[in-house]
């Protein structure tokens, strides 16, 4: 497609309107006037609207195509949730009311909403208290270091250390180490799980936490995670959950069961709120009794009456992390997505998470090497490895520019960093069989054609509006054009 500026020609307007014949009373200042037109195209309304729909066509999107993002979770979003979102009574909500005098006795229903949803959230997690104030899986992250950070310093503990297995996702120890902490990573075994002796030796009185996600970046549900709990507590320690992947135990296992002590959650991910574009998101993080006192304030609480207030005289509390209460329209939407599932559809959530995903490494592993010793099933992502195919020449971004070309967006790629050539898939529970099949017979198909013409991968993808670009060198070499005049 052209740029929109390539469309506009001098004169023409997408409006006109008739001479102003009211008297101006009061003329705008010059030194707020414009020195010359703004660097705007010149277009007709429809030129617009055109331009713009025909762009929106070539997005990708969970509303438009299959997007099997391991790790990332990119699962359909309900429309019910975004309806329901847009009610006035939640839209045009003033974030200060609740500050006022009396405020808060004209917020009632969002002030319930909010404390249900953690409820919900410590329901599901086996957590004892929650904040919504996150306002990502990442923010959430650093906020659950910081938790833990400040329950170690009330206790006067001098605790230095987090260990995260190496299959861990990066913003794991960046959050360490932006609250203070320095990170020690612990190998993975053959059968992708934290190497238990070396986790042994890693473990020492100075280590504040252990960071796990369950089921891991490889798919993989650690055997030993209320061993590796238990070991951790009895050092002093605690267990942070990262809840990027709780979609695949979700009703099945409760992280505070295992042992885990703080979680964060990615509603994009578990709750079907849209990810994408990044954000508005929510990491809500729970934790168990004796972090309570450190929550972010404000805490909604229960009064004596059954009304709901803010709190905000919370003296070990970490303080404010984000403004006012978090994304609010975000949790409305994770909210009603709960209620409308219950328990029982909450349960088939990770129940065909997992079964999807079982069914697409049935259809691929022998077409590509796992990305660890597999026995016969994974749990709601696998990782499989392009290796196999690199010795012809093609890659795991060739597979994954040759899959944009039939249609689909690709998995992730290259991650974890512990697997050569990974392609890393995840289906969710949203799709189809017929969905399945067809992305399953896409990836057969360039696993053929990679043994039998490898060159063609060059040049893929053909059939996109940008084709095959040399990625290294756009980085490095970049043109960015000026509309001055």
């Amino acid at each position: 497609m052209e740029l929109i500026f390539n469309l506009s020609k001098p004169g023409r307007r997408g409006y006109t309107l008739p001479e102003n014949d009211v008297p101006v009373e009061a003329e705008i200042p010059s030194a707020l006037k414009r020195e010359k037109a703004p660097g705007l195209p010149s277009l007709t309304e429809n030129m617009v609207v055109r331009h713009f729909t025909n762009l929106s066509k070539q997005n990708f999107g969970v509303d438009s195509h299959f997007y099997p993002l391991g790790s990332c979770t990119m699962k359909y979003n309900p429309k019910f949730t975004e309806v329901l979102a847009g009610k006035n009574g939640f839209t045009s909500q003033h974030p200060l009311l609740p500050q006022l005098p009396q405020g808060d006795m004209l917020c009632q229903g969002s002030l319930t909403l909010l404390k249900e949803l953690e409820n919900l959230l410590g329901e599901i997690t086996g957590m004892n208290a929650f904040t919504l104030q996150p306002l990502a899986g990442a923010h959430g992250e650093l906020t659950g270091a910081m938790l833990i950070a400040a329950y170690h310093k009330a206790r006067g503990a001098g605790k230095k250390f987090v260990i995260i297995p190496d299959s861990g996702h990066g913003t794991n120890p960046a959050s360490a180490a932006v609250a203070g902490f320095d990170v020690v990573t612990v190998p993975s075994n053959e059968d992708g799980c934290m190497d238990l002796d070396a986790f042994t030796k890693a473990l020492t009185n100075e280590t504040a936490a252990v960071m796990l996600t369950s089921p891991n970046t490889l798919g993989v549900f650690n055997p030993n995670i209320k061993k590796i709990a238990d070991m951790t507590h009895e050092a002093g320690g605690l267990m942070y959950y990262d809840g990027a992947n709780l979609n695949a135990i979700l009703g099945k296992a409760r992280p505070g069961d295992l042992g885990f002590d703080v979680v964060h959650l990615n509603l994009h991910k578990t709750f079907a709120t849209p990810h994408g574009g990044g954000g508005p998101g929510a990491g809500p993080v729970g934790v168990k009794k004796e972090l309570i006192p450190f929550l972010p304030t404000s805490r909604i609480i229960r009064r004596e009456d059954g009304t709901y207030s803010l709190k905000y005289d919370e003296p070990d509390s970490i303080g404010y992390i984000a403004p006012f209460y978090g994304n609010f329209l975000v949790l409305v939407k994770a909210y009603a997505y709960i209620l409308r599932l219950g328990r029982q559809g909450l349960l088939e959530v990770s129940e065909n998470a997992v079964l999807n995903a079982n069914y697409l490494l049935a259809r691929l592993r022998q077409a590509y090497e796992p990305g660890c010793s597999y026995a016969n099933h994974c749990m709601h992502e696998f990782v499989l490895s392009a290796s196999k195919q690199k010795k012809s020449g093609v890659s795991a971004l060739d597979i994954a520019k040759g899959l944009i070309d039939k249609g689909f967006h690709p998995p992730t790629v290259y991650f974890p960093l512990i697997v050569k050539e990974a392609l890393m898939v995840e289906p969710t529970e949203t799709e189809s069989k017929e969905t399945l099949d067809a992305f399953a017979d896409a990836l057969l198909d360039l696993a053929r054609a990679a043994e039998e013409n490898p060159g063609q991968f060059h040049t893929m993808p053909e059939n996109t509006p940008v084709s095959r670009i040399d990625e290294t060198a756009a980085a490095r070499q970049m043109d960015l054009c000026s509309l001055e005049e």
